[in-house]
């Protein structure tokens, strides 16, 4: 399939639908005094429920994410959505940035203009980007997966046919969050023939060789481990139930926007930089977007299933494995995993190490100019 220009255009008769779920919320109980101890803070979902229902302008929100081009091609037989953004400078880098869960493109709607068009945001055009942000399979406006076994690192080998093939980029570079990162890290792994570098705010994947020959883990790495096991005890529910019965999850949130809300809401506040005041790093607009996005495209059981296939198809080195590409990690102190370098480099040729000062696990949406401005001085060595 040839590229073709999308708009998002969602019918009246959805937006109508789900006024109408919205008004008939059946809420549930809530313990007293538990804040958002077991989950998403029940005055505060119901505040946003309200604001959703009364004072949200879909159309509006439309209006911005139709603000830069969107279009859909065929990659293997699958339908994807994406944003091109080409960029105003004498020599723009292609690059493939790519969202997670629970984000979406939208995800990248601050960074787009800031890395495409760098001289209208106090940069140098000098460091500017053909910027492309796909919606992965089953996200967003790409079409939903059909069949099994399509997990994050197949997202990799999709968006090299993407860049090469159906846009025409020999090379390119890539960059990403979350599974965007694992996405990121495939890319660099695989086709190095055709990336020219990477740049990643997670290196939660791949596993390294820990193997006979290797290198003994040090004190900070085994706390960097220790840490991770404790998080995923005390806030992988999520992960484990889209990792093992992803359809039974999808029959309510599919259904209730409501519930949809509080699945996803709750992550933002608990994975950011809030200090538990949410509205401190994304506005209502900015949430609720992100969660129409999933509600109108039908898309938030689609989405979990990533995490089955990817479950059960580790990515673990091998002896003298490493990605070869030069990398840039950009660590944000109050992500759900934060490295250390030494972790890093048994799997990355790491150029690039940079601590944030602030930001969580929405770095795009969080610190937008810190991420840009990390981007743009990782690629200007490889220009």
């Amino acid at each position: 399939m040839a590229v073709q220009p999308f708009k998002v255009e969602v019918p009246d008769s959805v937006l109508d639908d789900l006024q109408a779920r919205l008004e008939r919320t059946r809420w549930p109980d809530e313990l007293p005094g538990t804040g958002w101890d077991y989950g998403g803070n029940m005055d505060y979902i119901k505040e946003l429920v309200e604001y959703w229902r009364t004072k949200f302008d879909w159309r509006a929100q439309e209006k911005l994410i139709n603000s830069v081009p969107h279009f859909k091609t065929e990659v293997d037989g699958l339908d994807i959505h994406f944003i091109q953004e080409k960029g105003k400078g004498p020599n723009p880098i292609p690059l493939v940035v790519t969202h997670g869960w629970p984000g979406s493109f939208f995800e990248m709607h601050k960074i787009i203009p800031m890395l495409s068009d760098p001289a209208s945001h106090g940069g140098d055009p000098a460091d500017s980007f053909d910027v492309v942000v796909p919606s992965m399979p089953g996200y967003g406006f790409s079409g939903h997966t059909t069949q099994r076994g399509l997990d994050v690192l197949s997202v990799g080998d999709l968006w090299a046919k993407l860049m090469s093939e159906n846009l025409g980029y020999s090379r390119f570079g890539a960059q990403g969050g979350d599974w965007g990162a694992s996405v990121t890290a495939k890319l660099g792994f695989s086709h190095g023939d055709k990336v020219i570098g990477i740049h990643s705010t997670s290196v939660t994947r791949p596993t390294p060789y820990l193997g006979p020959g290797s290198r003994e883990v040090n004190a900070a790495e085994q706390a960097v481990m220790d840490k991770r096991e404790d998080w995923q005890a005390a806030e992988g529910g999520y992960a484990h139930i889209q990792g093992t019965k992803p359809q039974t999850l999808s029959y309510g949130l599919n259904d209730s926007p409501a519930g949809l809300a509080a699945w996803i809401v709750e992550k933002y506040r608990t994975w950011s930089d809030c200090g538990g005041d949410i509205e401190s790093r994304f506005t209502k607009d900015e949430l609720l977007t992100t969660v129409t996005i999933y509600w109108v495209s039908q898309s938030i059981g689609s989405s979990t299933k990533l995490y089955y296939e990817t479950q059960r198809k580790p990515w673990n080195m091998q002896q003298d494995e490493k990605i070869n590409v030069p990398c840039a990690i950009a660590v944000f102190p109050k992500d759900n995993s934060v490295p250390v370098r030494e972790w890093a480099e048994r799997s990355y040729s790491v150029q690039q190490w940079t601590e944030m000062p602030s930001g969580g696990h929405f770095a795009a949406l969080e610190e937008p100019e810190l991420l840009v401005e990390d981007i743009r001085k990782f690629f200007r060595t490889l220009r």
